[in-house]
């Protein structure tokens, strides 16, 4: 297991580990690094997800299934979520600084996402669907809890054609690693 002191240390240095295929953790800073401005001229909801919106399809909760959703974050042919960063996140969880945004219905976890919070910044890590859309809702609703709770950095980091939809953007390591000093020395709380 990464110590989680280890895994903070890496996140506040700008740095966040994967899995390689030989099963040997690998550490990454990616220029350029995918951000998604939480402007509220910034954050792009497409217009198929505004009327999913309306009709309230899922229930959303904040760390009931943290375990479960990295999970299904990990249900792909390939994935990063090895034993290992499972285990190690689930430590960081415990600790009250990794968190999961989940979409359920009728008792069923349908989608979600999974990040770690310090100071007021959030490192998103990946995220998942069973059903059409819970995951770009799980989303929705973490721009808007970080939003309410003045976070001022949503690192994706590294963008997608996915993201690009809701606004993400790529920005040189540099400005990435001033925005990160700046969000590290506000105090918010994710819970």
């Amino acid at each position: 297991m990464i110590p989680p002191s280890l895994l903070i240390q890496g996140y506040r240095q700008g740095l966040f580990p994967m899995a390689m295929e030989d099963g040997e953790i690998g550490w990454f800073s990616p220029d350029p690094r995918g951000v998604l401005p939480l402007g509220e001229d910034r954050f792009h909801i497409p217009h198929g997800l505004a009327r999913r919106l309306k009709r309230n399809p899922f229930e959303v909760r904040i760390d009931t299934a943290f375990r479960e959703v990295m999970l299904g974050c990990a249900e792909r042919n390939e994935t990063w979520i090895s034993p290992v960063i499972l285990d190690s996140y689930c430590a960081v969880h415990q600790l009250g600084l990794a968190h999961s945004v989940e979409c359920w219905r009728e008792g069923r976890l349908v989608g979600g996402l999974y990040g770690v919070a310090l100071g007021g910044a959030f490192f998103g890590e990946s995220m998942f669907h069973r059903e059409t859309d819970a995951s770009k809702v799980a989303l929705h609703a973490l721009v808007q809890r970080l939003r309410e709770r003045k976070f001022s950095l949503l690192d994706l980091q590294w963008t997608t054609p996915h993201l690009r939809q809701f606004g993400a953007i790529d920005i040189s390591r540099a400005a990435y690693l001033k925005q990160l000093a700046r969000a590290l020395r506000d105090r918010r709380a994710f819970v």
